[in-house]
């Protein structure tokens, strides 16, 4: 591990290296004003678990220690002081990796000159040009023939040269226009990059207050709120967590999560997954000194000159893709990381875009491919043919003059006979430039930069020209549901309170005072508190949603009640939560422990209606007391109010609480006894609302007839709802809809592998496909797409369609 830090070390940007050594020295630089230096803090972060401890104790006493000398307050954090800040970015680095170079207008025009009809183009231009300028001279010689067949006509000698001349301006037209687009597309795409990068953001406490700042903000000193769900940004130590659990195997390939605690193992690593659990960390190292940041710098240290080469075509090409991941490992490990995409074909994807990045070639839509090869095919004929015309030539001016008329080469006619020669072989070029095609590359490539300005003014970014050709030939578009047809904000529609079934939220004054008490409380503690509802940006727009989608929904519940939930977060800080059971896929649900001024608990708890209602002994009724709630009660519940719920595609969550004894104290690790014997305080229908210009946009789609299908995570009732919603399918249609599982046991055989007949059977009539996984996306679409191939080659005209997934946000 020692030598894989100073090997890292000599590629920290020169002036990073110097300010850390210049403050472990005497000179009162910079890094002088801080107690650590950033090659200490990167020897820190190489250890693991009770190393890292015993060298933090060593070193520091305690992480309070290390915070002292990173001048931060573990609860404060640091403060807005942009001095500070530029002085923290000075000292230990920015958290960013350079992005790749933009390839220069001159390098995008040696790319489209590459192009094969170009290159013959270009040849023949050049040869009719050189020979236009060739004039023999003009020795008139009775002895050596026809001497007046030998000279041109009258004013053509002069004019000879236009035609060269046209066909290199044509080529000329052509390759501008390619490397102009590409060259703008380009630019687009980093303006897009670059704003990516800037809503990419992270939460942190700033000055007591916590707040959300982009990424590449985030310094060494730095505290940040980790949670569920999270990518981390950067490398730091946890100062406190609960129930804090890490996927590391984008570093260490191993798949179990690892705990992480104060007193065990606090080191957490950057480009790591938070998979349970939160807490607070203290950022020690950013941008090319994080882990993944060195790694990345390895990554093209160390090869021979060749390797280099190649590595840093890969290299670059990650580098676009790791700026808006903020430093995450470029290794074919962690191609699935990397991807926006999390689906199955992930690895393929980055396979292909190395290969791309070290092949320069250009990729070329179905029409390019089929015209090049086209003119190829003219250009062969074309040779052939100027080459027989050439030979013809050639052959009769010999037979006649040497043969017929028995004449003898005499050295005087050389020239003449020459400049014979140099005619023939000059019609022998204009027939094969006649025969070159030249206006069919630029025909497409003018067509298609038409129509990627046209898609810029329907708000497409398109940035290979032949995506447009390729679109147009779509038939079927694979929509995901979450944040593509939706708005991706969590909103309640629909709750059972106090015996009542709302199909509206109700009024603050409809619900009993002390049933209203509970389930505020319910609702503010039992939350993660990173979750907020800010006020709107602009004047009339719509409460900003931080944090969890589902717990922002039922905080705006809160006020849509007309009551607020701050007070309630204020009077109990997150230091005071006794305990919290953190939301995970196998728990389903969250529950939080206090305890009450008389030393006795109360837990609350919230999470999928199904599982949690099983858990409930008793329910507040409308007089705001509990009664009981048996199974009997429990059956007549879904049937009468989740059933409706579920079928409107609305998610049902359950709220509901216990108090607990001060003594004997329950045994907290046994979760099975402690959460159970709940009093249901109410059950809430969520929804995402289905944006509103999507099913305009469907029904277009489908007069197109282009077939819209849904696939989504999400469960089949709420599928098929929002699915007509969008007018994705109508009643009395035949269609189908199928969850995941029923999917795969339909197009699967006996010994469990694919078959495309199968495949064929479902998907004409499938249009919603409900809980499915990456690899069932993966498995609809390719299975889709062959069957097109397969009927175009038995004869039904290959018109070389494809199937378009639309790429959506996935499910969350």
């Amino acid at each position: 591990m020692g030598d894989l830090t100073n090997s890292a070390v000599e590629f920290c940007p020169k002036s990073q290296r110097g300010s850390g050594a210049a403050s472990a020295g005497a000179e009162p630089n910079h890094g002088a004003a801080f107690g650590a230096t950033l090659e200490e803090l990167r020897v820190l972060m190489e250890l693991r678990g009770a190393e890292a401890l015993q060298k933090i104790q060593e070193s520091y006493s305690d992480t309070e220690g290390l915070c002292r000398l990173l001048r931060t307050s573990p609860t404060e954090g640091l403060s807005d002081n942009p001095a500070d800040l530029e002085k923290r970015g000075e000292t230990f680095g920015q958290n960013f990796i350079p992005p790749k170079q933009p390839k220069t207008f001159l390098q995008l025009v040696w790319e489209a000159l590459q192009d094969v009809t170009l290159i013959i183009l270009e040849i023949a231009a050049i040869i009719s040009l050189g020979l236009s300028f060739y004039h023999p001279p003009e020795e008139e010689n009775a002895e050596c023939g026809k001497g007046s067949g030998a000279s041109p006509e009258e004013g053509e000698a002069e004019a000879g040269w236009i035609e060269g001349a046209a066909i290199l301006l044509s080529v000329i037209c052509v390759v501008l226009v390619t490397a102009f687009n590409d060259w703008s597309k380009e630019k687009q795409f980093r303006g897009l990059q670059s704003r990516i990068e800037q809503e990419q953001r992270f939460t942190v406490v700033r000055n007591g207050s916590v707040i959300q700042i982009p990424v590449a903000e985030m310094v060494v000193g730095d505290v940040a709120q980790v949670k569920y769900g999270d990518l981390l940004p950067a490398d730091g130590i946890l100062i406190q967590g609960n129930d804090l659990k890490i996927d590391e195997s984008s570093l260490t390939g191993e798949s179990d999560h690892v705990r992480k605690s104060v007193e065990k193992d606090p080191m957490l690593l950057s480009g790591t997954h938070v998979m349970e659990g939160s807490g607070r960390m203290l950022v020690t190292a950013v941008g090319v000194n994080s882990q993944t940041g060195i790694i990345f710098t390895l990554l093209g240290a160390g090869e021979g000159e060749e390797e280099k080469k190649e590595k840093k075509g890969k290299q670059q090409d990650g580098s676009v893709e790791n700026s808006q991941n903020k430093a995450k490992k470029q290794d074919g490990a962690v191609a699935m990381e990397m991807q926006p995409l999390k689906s199955a074909e992930g690895g393929e994807v980055e396979e292909r875009e190395k290969k791309k990045a070290n092949v320069p070639k250009k990729e070329k839509s179905v029409l390019q491919g089929k015209l090049t090869k086209l003119a190829v095919q003219i250009g062969k004929a074309g040779l052939v043919m100027s080459a027989i015309t050439v030979i013809i030539l050639v052959l009769y001016f010999v037979i006649e003059t040497f043969v017929v008329e028995r004449r003898v080469w005499i050295a005087a006619c050389t020239p003449v006979y020459v400049q014979y020669f140099v005619k023939f072989f000059i019609i022998g070029v204009t027939v094969l430039v006649v025969a070159v095609p030249e206006g069919l590359p630029l025909a497409v490539t003018i067509s298609l930069a038409y129509s990627v300005k046209k898609m810029m003014k329907d708000n497409n970014l398109v940035r290979h020209l032949d995506a447009c050709e390729t679109m147009g030939n779509a038939t079927a578009i694979c929509s995901d549901k979450t944040g593509t047809l939706t708005t991706n904000r969590m909103t309640v529609v629909q709750t059972y309170l106090g015996d009542q079934h709302f199909r509206e939220v109700p009024d603050g004054g409809q619900v009993n005072p002390k049933t209203l008490e509970v389930l505020i409380s319910a609702i503010a503690v039992n939350s993660a508190y990173t979750s907020k509802i800010v006020p709107p940006e602009k004047e009339g727009g719509l409460p900003k949603q931080v944090g969890n989608k589902t717990e922002c929904a039922l905080l705006g519940f809160v006020l849509d009640l007309g009551r607020d939930y701050t007070p309630v977060r204020e009077q109990i800080p997150e230091e005071k939560l006794y305990k919290v059971y953190t939301f995970n896929s196998v728990r389903k649900s969250m529950s939080t422990v206090l305890q009450l001024p008389d030393r006795s608990f109360r837990l609350y708890s919230k999470g999928a209606s199904e599982i949690l209602l099983k858990k409930c002994s008793s329910i507040l009724a409308a007089g705001g007391e509990p009664r009981n709630f048996r199974a009997r009660d429990r059956e007549e519940m879904v049937k009468k109010v989740i059933e409706p719920m579920a079928c409107d595609g609305l998610r049902t969550i359950c709220i509901a609480y216990r108090d607990l004894p001060a003594s004997p104290e329950p045994d907290w690790d046994n979760e099975a006894e402690i959460v159970t014997d709940l009093i249901c305080i109410t059950v809430v229908g969520i929804e995402d609302p289905v944006r509103p210009e999507v099913p305009d946009a469907i029904r277009k789609c489908q007069r197109a007839g282009i077939t819209v299908r849904m696939v989504t995570g999400d469960n089949i009732n709420t599928a098929r709802a929002i699915a007509g919603k969008c007018g994705i399918i109508q009643p009395g249609d035949d269609f189908l809809c199928l969850e995941g599982k029923d999917f795969n046991r339909r197009i699967r055989n006996e010994k469990g592998e694919i078959e495309q007949e199968r495949i064929d059977k479902i998907w004409p009539k499938l249009r919603v496909l409900a809980r499915s996984s990456p690899t069932d996306k993966h498995t609809l679409v390719k299975g889709h797409h062959r069957q097109h191939h397969r009927g175009a080659a038995a004869g039904r005209g290959r018109d070389g369609r494809r199937d378009q997934r639309r790429p959506g946000a996935e499910e969350g």
